[in-house]
């Protein structure tokens, strides 16, 4: 790795405090981008590519079957490489100055019905192994609070405080937020608790979550734990924690909440990325004008 590459991994670890995937993604992309040069024959280095070079290498991930999304994170990590060239003046223009993403289809994201996590309830049971109490407690928490599959996975012990009803979630950015936790949950968090501290060995001991051996969760894990579940009460294709986070801002928009909590709550930086749920509500608030109005045709 060049010595302009590593102070870009630097600076994006210590000064932009990303997290380690986020690092790795960016430096792995601005790689594929020099390889690509290389293996193009264009004789240029990072630090003199034109716009044009960069559009040859747009034009190949397409060709190569790379979705629209894919290529628009690609060139994101370009746009922070070379950013981070421009501040530290090794550069005076960045060759992206005048780029547009690419337009992204929008697909709406189908959260599950009210009657579906309803019907998860018949599969718990006070008197489950460890294994079902954690991952019954898991839907819960992915469905009471809106976290997100990497916030869960790495909660902390200590984040988790049964007496004042609150969870401590570090997201992303390491920014922290506090979200408040229904009784129901306090109770099932309790029962987990109880069954955790018989386990034999807790090598990981300071994760909240774990396996039957002690052992922190992994990201598979989680999304076959939920995938599996959800399978057994919903015929919808996706059914992942991602479907869960949106069914919890769906069904609290639904029941009156308003968008600036629930920004809150999900730990959004902007209320535009909070807006997306309102195309999920928008459907059942028109199912509620059609039943509704006087002049429907029903």
């Amino acid at each position: 790795m060049t010595s302009i590459k590593i102070a870009f991994r630097d600076y994006l670890v210590l000064e932009k405090n990303y997290s380690l995937h986020t690092q790795k993604a960016y430096c792995d992309d601005v790689d594929a981008f020099e390889i690509f040069l290389q293996e193009a024959s264009f004789e240029v280095v990072l630090e003199k590519v034109a716009y044009s070079h960069i559009r040859s290498w747009v034009v190949f991930l397409v060709d190569s079957g790379l979705n629209t999304v894919s290529v628009n994170r690609k060139i994101a990590s370009l746009k922070a490489f070379y950013k981070f060239l421009l501040k530290t003046k090794q550069i005076s223009v960045s060759p992206l100055l005048k780029h547009r993403a690419l337009k992204v289809s929008k697909n709406i994201q189908i959260p599950f019905s009210e009657k579906e996590m309803n019907s998860l309830d018949v599969l718990f049971h006070d008197d489950a192994d460890f294994d079902s109490l954690r991952n019954m407690l898991m839907i819960e928490m992915f469905y009471a609070t809106g976290m997100r599959r990497a916030e869960m996975i790495n909660l902390r012990c200590g984040d988790v405080n049964v007496g004042g009803a609150t969870i401590k979630v570090l997201g992303k950015r390491n920014k922290e937020r506090i979200v408040p936790m229904l009784s129901m949950l306090v109770g099932r968090i309790e029962l987990y608790l109880k069954e955790r501290s018989n386990l034999e060995e807790l090598v990981d001991f300071e994760y909240f979550f774990v396996t039957s051996k002690g052992l922190k969760l992994s990201q598979s894990f989680v999304y076959r734990t939920i995938n599996s579940y959800f399978s057994n009460v919903s015929e919808k294709v996706k059914k992942s924690p991602h479907v869960l986070r949106h069914t919890f801002a769906t069904h609290m928009l639904n029941n009156g909440a308003d968008l600036n909590s629930i920004k809150e709550l999900l730990g959004h930086s902007s209320l535009a990325s909070t807006q997306v749920y309102t195309n999920s509500s928008l459907s059942e608030l028109k199912k509620v004008y059609k039943d509704a109005h006087p002049r429907s045709l029903k």
